[in-house]
């Protein structure tokens, strides 16, 4: 969250990606740095476990939030 928070400080669009598990602590570190109401992708927890048709599934699913996201 993060370096996509200063990504978009820096002018450069960036959507943040986080596990179920973060969301809130992306939420919390989102208001902490100012923005508030920042959109970001959430994908399933956990990942290091999942087959590689599970992370393609998560993957076309993200891509598609993601630029939503980027274009709003």
């Amino acid at each position: 969250m993060h370096d996509a928070i200063i990504a978009e400080r820096l002018g450069v669009p960036a959507v943040g990606i986080m596990t179920e598990k973060f969301a809130n602590a992306a939420s919390l570190m989102a208001r902490v740095l100012g923005y508030e109401d920042y959109s970001f992708a959430v994908i399933g927890h956990p990942i290091s476990s999942a087959t590689q048709q599970e992370l393609a599934k998560e993957a076309q699913k993200i891509s598609n939030l993601s630029a939503k996201i980027l274009t709003s």
